[in-house]
């Protein structure tokens, strides 16, 4: 028996000792990249991707606040900073699967008691450390890391996807905000009008020139641009409350900011309207000067030529590219189950017993004991083969999600890009549309107070230069939504976060006064370093 337990030893040392070169195998597919869906043909690679106008996009607008307002979000903003301790809590799991390669048990455990047998007083005192090492010799812990890994990436390019997405809606609020306080000047200015137009009807109605239904339509349309004045005031409240969200601060003090450059709308009413001959007139001379000129206009050019390499470089795709990476490794770590796994295993321990009085004094050697062991699932390939068909089928989902990724971008790009060429053109025809709206107001104000057009007629006039006016401030608001939105659809605005901590300084020390993190929270360690992508 005793012959025989020391062959099966030696058996498995030679085993053991002849599958050690087979170390670096792992099982299972080796991520390469990821073949991406045909693009438009006509896009090109331009270098797009490195131009400053598609890395700070925001500053196109050649608005100070809007700079000022982006400036701030980085360090402010509750996404980003939740993100930013994602990518923390990523590099400890990455931390964990690397541990798992070493020594996985390390035990050191001691033990001390007394016995008291008859006459006899007995003292006993062990000391033992454990040590076991399943060896990786299928990969299963190097594809663990490779997964850990993988997901680290995914956790920074989640957190580029944030910052894009964030610095979208910074700017997105910030033109609604101007785009409703663009339509209060409008309104403003036609409830002027239309209260000298009512003042005019009820002296007209007061002489008998006019019905008194032509002076409640006159008032009506008071009445009803007042009332429009509040909704509009309401969406402006809407989009300042969004920017303090954002922000991290005060409304009161966002609204601080967004009133720095002095805009007075009261002041601009009184330059628009005039008086020629007693007659109400509109002013048009000098250029725009009826424009109220508060919503940013970005130096996009509609034509521009879009780098196809500025899609796949989108975080949302980089996090979708990198999720087929963790599912690749996660499968090859499921596949090496299916094999015996070979470990070390050691022991060195003191144990002896004593009488009392005699502590320790024992003269047992240390007991060392070490060679190879190996376990294997071998009636579970049911459960094991099954869990490893899940995880395949996981992986090639998430393939399916990204080509799914990759065309919702084409798709977005396609769609903003159409709606910002078209509302450029719409916004040109609205211009045209409110300079003879203007014009007709003008001559109806003249014809009527000269008797050769109906009361009707003015009353028409009015209520269109206000629906045009409206719409063409919502209309501008709308082309500049189109340029953010084409921004964000070509995945501007990550790269500003390059060389900068994803974690504050303030955080980074709570943290530390809490938990030890060694240099994990160094700023130098939570930098993300340019080039961190492959092929940034």
């Amino acid at each position: 028996m005793q012959s025989f337990t020391h062959s099966i030893a030696v058996f498995m040392t030679a085993v053991f000792i002849l599958l050690l070169p087979a170390g670096c195998t792992r099982l299972g597919p080796d991520f390469t990249g990821i073949a991406n869906p045909p693009v438009p043909g006509k896009w090109k690679n331009n270098h797009a991707a490195h131009d400053e106008s598609i890395i700070k996009w925001w500053r196109t607008f050649n608005d100070p606040t809007l700079n000022s307002l982006v400036k701030k979000v980085y360090g402010r903003n509750l996404d980003i900073r939740s993100a930013g301790l994602r990518i923390a809590q990523a590099r400890a799991v990455l931390g964990i699967s690397r541990g798992f390669a070493l020594p996985q048990k390390q035990t050191l455990s001691g033990r001390a008691e007394s016995t008291h047998s008859g006459l006899m007083d007995f003292n006993s005192v062990g000391v033992n450390f454990d040590m076991g090492w399943e060896l990786d010799l299928w990969g299963k812990y190097g594809r663990a890391i490779e997964a850990a890994r993988a997901a680290l990436y995914a956790s920074v390019a989640s957190y580029d996807n944030i910052m894009v997405s964030v610095i979208a809606e910074v700017a997105r609020n910030y033109i609604s905000y101007r785009t409703a306080q663009e339509r209060l000047i409008y309104a403003r200015r036609n409830v002027n009008i239309q209260k000298r137009v009512v003042t005019m009807t009820e002296v007209q109605f007061n002489s008998g020139n006019v019905s008194e239904l032509d002076m409640q339509q006159a008032r009506s349309q008071l009445y009803s641009t007042r009332a429009a004045i509040a909704a509009i005031q309401l969406d402006q409240v809407k989009a300042a409350n969004a920017l303090a969200l954002l922000l991290d601060m005060e409304v009161s003090d966002v609204m601080e900011i967004l009133n720095r450059d002095g805009t007075e709308p009261e002041a601009a009413d009184a330059a628009f309207l005039t008086r020629r001959q007693g007659v109400i007139q509109l002013s048009s001379s000098k250029g725009n000067r009826f424009e109220a000129n508060l919503v940013p206009v970005p130096s996009l050019d509609p034509g521009f030529a879009i780098d196809a390499d500025l899609i796949t470089r989108r975080p949302d795709i980089k996090v979708a590219e990198y999720t087929v990476h963790v599912n690749s490794a996660r499968l090859g770590a499921g596949m090496a189950d299916l094999y015996p796994g070979f470990s070390l295993f050691g022991n060195i321990g003191y144990n002896n017993t004593d009488k009392a009085g005699a502590w320790l004094t024992g003269t047992e050697p240390l007991a060392v004991v070490i060679g190879p062991s190996f376990s294997w699932n071998i009636f579970n390939y049911g459960r094991i083969k099954n869990r490893i068909r899940l995880q395949d089928a996981v992986f090639e989902e998430s393939l399916v999600n990204y080509n799914k990724a990759v065309l919702a971008a084409v798709a977005e790009v396609e769609d903003t890009l159409s709606g910002y060429v078209l509302t450029l053109r719409q916004q040109h025809q609205n211009r045209k549309a409110l300079l003879a709206t203007m014009r007709a107001f003008n001559l109806s104000a003249i014809q009527y107070n000269e008797g050769l057009v109906s009361y009707q007629r003015l009353l028409t006039t009015v209520e269109k230069l206000t629906l045009v006016q409206d719409r063409f401030a919502t209309i501008k608001g709308g082309a500049a939504l189109y340029a953010v939105a084409l921004y964000k659809a070509l995945g501007g605005g990550w790269q500003i976060n390059r060389g900068r901590s994803y974690i504050s300084r303030k955080t980074a020390q709570r943290m530390r006064e809490r938990t030890d993190w060694g240099t994990l929270l160094d700023e130098d360690m939570t930098r993300i370093p340019r080039g961190f992508y492959d092929h940034e």
